[in-house]
Order: C-alpha cells, then sequence, then structure tokens
C-alpha cells in the first residue's frame, strides 16, 4: 500500500464470494463513492463464471468519469490466488443453495414449526451453521497460510458461527463480522424523536446507543441524541404504537414486504424488559420460545411481521441474474445508491483515515459481563490506525441474559459438534433451541431429515439413525 496526500493507493482486497450479485455491488457502490482509497480487488467465488460477470461490472464502473474511486477488478479461479497480498478479505458465500436453504426454512414446517428467516438459529439455523462450519474452517486455513495479517470482514450468516469458527482455527486472525440490523434500530430512533418531540431528520450516526447482546439479538440500554434521553422517548413512542404497530412508509409495510415489519416484537420485548431490543422483528422473534411470536402464520400475522419464504429468495435470484446480465453487457447503468453499509468506513479507518465507531461481531474480551470469554458478542468498537478495540459495554439485565446465554451454549455446541463431526451433540443443540417445541421423537425424525437434505456439505457429521 502507498499513502499519499491523505490517500491509501494499491490496497488489495480479497472478496470470497465476488460472484455474488447482492453483498458484491454494495461494495463496488461505496468503493466507487470514496476517492480516498483505490488498488484491486481480487474476486473469488465456487462459480467462476459469476465472479468474472462481477469482473466486467466492476471495471466498466472503474472507467465512468462520475465514479470517485477507481478499483481493478479481477476473477480468480483458486481462493489461494485470491488471498495472496490481500491487505483486507472480505466473506459474503451463501452456504448451499436456496435448495438446501429450502430444507432449513420449511422442513419444520411440517411438525407445526415456523421460521421468519431461519438462518441465525432454530432448527434452520443450526442446520445451515453444521455445513457453513466446514467452509469456514477451510476459508480460515487459507488465510492463516497466505494472508494472516489481513483484515477479515465476514457478512455470512450465521454470523456469530462463522466469526467463532474463524477464531477457532486461526486465533490470531483479524476478523469481524458486520451487519446492519442495528442501523434499523437507530433510524426507528430518530422517527420517534421526530414523532414525540417534533426533531425532523436526524441522521442514524447522530443517535448515540450502547449495543450489547449477540448478532441478531442485540440490545440498547442507552440512547442518546445531544441532551435528550431517547430510552425516554423511545417509551412514549412504544406506548403509543404498541397496539397499531408503526408503519413509516405506506407503500413499504409488512404486508406486502415480508422483510419489514410494524415493530410490535421490539415494542413488546421493550415492556417486558425495559431495554430497547436492536434488531429486525424477524430475527428476534426466532430467539425466544415459538409460541409467543411464531406459533402459526395466524399469530404471526398479528405481530404484523412476515415469513420470508424461500421461494421468494429464489425468485429474486432470478431477476438479479437478469439484471446481471444486463450490467454486464451495458444494458442497464449501475446506480450509485446508498446501500447503508459500513466496510469502506470500516477499511478506512483501519488504514488510518479516521477513527469510527460502530457495532461489529468479535469474541468476548470482556467488553460484556455475563457472557462468557471469547464466545463472540455484538458490541460497540473503536476502528483506527490498524487496531480495533471493543468498547466496554456492560451488562444485560439477568432476565435478558439468560435468554442469550441459552444461544449463546447452543452455539458454542453447535460449534463442537461440527468441528468434531459429532450427530449426537449436534442433536443435543438442536433439540434444545427454543423454537423446536415438537416431542422429542418428532425432534429426531426432523433433524434427520434436514441433515439428509443437505448432507452433500456436512463434511462427515454422522448421518446414524437416531433411537425413534
Amino acid at each position: 500500500m502507498r499513502y499519499t496526500d491523505g490517500k491509501v493507493h494499491d490496497i488489495t482486497i480479497a472478496y470470497i464470494g465476488g460472484g455474488s450479485r447482492g453483498w458484491a455491488w454494495n461494495l463496488m457502490t461505496d468503493l466507487a463513492k470514496e476517492d480516498s482509497i483505490s488498488g484491486t480487488v481480487k474476486l473469488y467465488d465456487i462459480d467462476y463464471d459469476a465472479a468474472h460477470d462481477n469482473e466486467i461490472i466492476g471495471n466498466s464502473l472503474s472507467m465512468r468519469q462520475d465514479v470517485k474511486g477507481k478499483w481493478l477488478y479481477k476473477a480468480c479461479e483458486t481462493l489461494e490466488e485470491s488471498l495472496k497480498g490481500a491487505d483486507f478479505v472480505i466473506i459474503s458465500i451463501l452456504p448451499g443453495t436456496f435448495d438446501e436453504m429450502e430444507s432449513d426454512v420449511h422442513t419444520p414446517e411440517k411438525y407445526g414449526i415456523y421460521q421468519s428467516v431461519g438462518d441465525t438459529v432454530g432448527p434452520g439455523g443450526i442446520v445451515r451453521a453444521l455445513r457453513t462450519i466446514p467452509m469456514f474452517v477451510d476459508i480460515a486455513n487459507a488465510i492463516k497460510e497466505y494472508c494472516p495479517d489481513a483484515w477479515v470482514i465476514n457478512y455470512t450468516n450465521p454470523m456469530t458461527l462463522c466469526v467463532r469458527t474463524l477464531y477457532e482455527v486461526f486465533p490470531q486472525i483479524k476478523a469481524f463480522g458486520c451487519c446492519h440490523e442495528v442501523f434499523g434500530t437507530q433510524k426507528l430512533l430518530s422517527k420517534a424523536l421526530q414523532d414525540v418531540e417534533g426533531i425532523n431528520d436526524v441522521p442514524r450516526e447522530d443517535i448515540k446507543i450502547n449495543v450489547l447482546g449477540i448478532n441478531h439479538f442485540t440490545w440498547i440500554d442507552n440512547a442518546r441524541y445531544k441532551d435528550i434521553d431517547l430510552m425516554h422517548v423511545y417509551k412514549q413512542f412504544v406506548n403509543k404504537y404498541y397496539e397499531t404497530g408503526f408503519i413509516s412508509d405506506a407503500n413499504d409495510n409488512w404486508m406486502n414486504n415480508s422483510f419489514v415489519s410494524a415493530e410490535r416484537v421490539k415494542f413488546d420485548l421493550f415492556l417486558r424488559y425495559g431495554i430497547i431490543a436492536a434488531a429486525g422483528d424477524r430475527h428476534l422473534a426466532e430467539f425466544v420460545p415459538g409460541y409467543w411470536y411464531l406459533k402459526d402464520p395466524e399469530t404471526v400475522r398479528e405481530w404484523m411481521f412476515g415469513l420470508t419464504t424461500v421461494s421468494w429468495r429464489k425468485e429474486d435470484l432470478k431477476r438479479r441474474l437478469e439484471r446481471s446480465k444486463r450490467l454486464k453487457i451495458g444494458e442497464e447503468k449501475f446506480e450509485l445508491k446508498e446501500t447503508g453499509e459500513e466496510g469502506v468506513r470500516q477499511i478506512k479507518a483501519l488504514l488510518g483515515l479516521g477513527d469510527l465507531v460502530t457495532n461489529v461481531n468479535i469474541p468476548n474480551y470482556g467488553q460484556i459481563e455475563g457472557i462468557p470469554y471469547g464466545a463472540v458478542v455484538e458490541t460497540n468498537a473503536l476502528f483506527s490506525g490498524n487496531k480495533l478495540k471493543p468498547v466496554l459495554s456492560g451488562k444485560l439485565p439477568d432476565n435478558v441474559n439468560s435468554l442469550v446465554l441459552r444461544q449463546v451454549y447452543n452455539q458454542e455446541t453447535t460449534l463442537k459438534a461440527a468441528l468434531k463431526k459429532d450427530y449426537d451433540l449436534a442433536f443435543s443443540a438442536f433439540v434444545n433451541d427454543p423454537l423446536v417445541t415438537i416431542s422429542l421423537k418428532d425432534a429426531k425424525k426432523l433433524f434427520k431429515e434436514m441433515l439428509e437434505n443437505t448432507k452433500k456439505y456436512l463434511n462427515g457429521l454422522e448421518l446414524k439413525v437416531l433411537y425413534l
């Protein structure tokens, strides 16, 4: 890398999952809008053609006069080639295909278990983890061999176990996981400020919060805007909209978009525990007993959010593939829209181009009390010249921490099961999940069927028949 006049040149970014038609395009967008850094992005994907398409799209973008950030995009045929010489590694992969995800999400429905996302916890999240962990073992070993000093940014779910696996395999790795769910809660606090106090258009970055918890089950116990205590403001906001829900955009509400909600799960958790649940309702609902919010589709509708079907994801993939073709041949112009992501800002801060405090997923070094040392947690952290320092966040209330700890220990059990290829240990995590409220006999049948549907990715996890 070269530093000149407050800019950094010749940076090398390795992008694992570089054929992505989502996160990769977000990265391209944010790099294109930033003129203080430049270099090469090496795209690696098991689908080389997809990475090559992004090479063409990215280089076409860099040639435009309206683009500030000039980057060379290069598709790589091997993971080794992409990692050699990398200063930063970005991991954004789909573990398996949407066929496996369809089993994760929808097979449990045969037994009356409903999941609104199915990629972090619940039966779907656990099975997804069992096929993802072996992939991250390989990635961690490759990083250790080819670019041990690189900063590693993970976007893949299940976030906690992906980051945890990287550190388990390569303890000296400089890795962290990024998730934008907390950003959405900051935006909601900005809307609460407008609704209750009449203060308009406050950027989410100006909402100062203390974050603590685990990915997709994060909490805020302190929030301020200048000298205004937003915990008090939020309480008034919740009381006002608890029954009706809060819909800020009538053209994009939970009834026609399963990725949004009317925030009623957040509101309910706030009234139960007195602190702010800081993730989307679809994720939050999966961390607590299934009969609270996910008992059946009718219950889900009562709480005013949606179940994201994998059939929708498959149709969306078709649309993105078609868009990729248009972008590749220049039939469609690549629009530089706001992505809402912070990856490039984090890279800049690590390069010494200004400090940044934001939420990330890293091992617990004591930044959260009451959660085991080494477990991956989500808190604020300070990014500055080649350093990442967690911010001390305190302790969750005991009644919230008990919910979090159940998931922490279950995630640790899942990790051990995948690494040891231990079917029985994996099942013990599966049956202990709060969404698995069926009989032990049915749980064994369901687990066996779900593993059978994803066995090609399990890397030797024994598919023995449990006693039924």
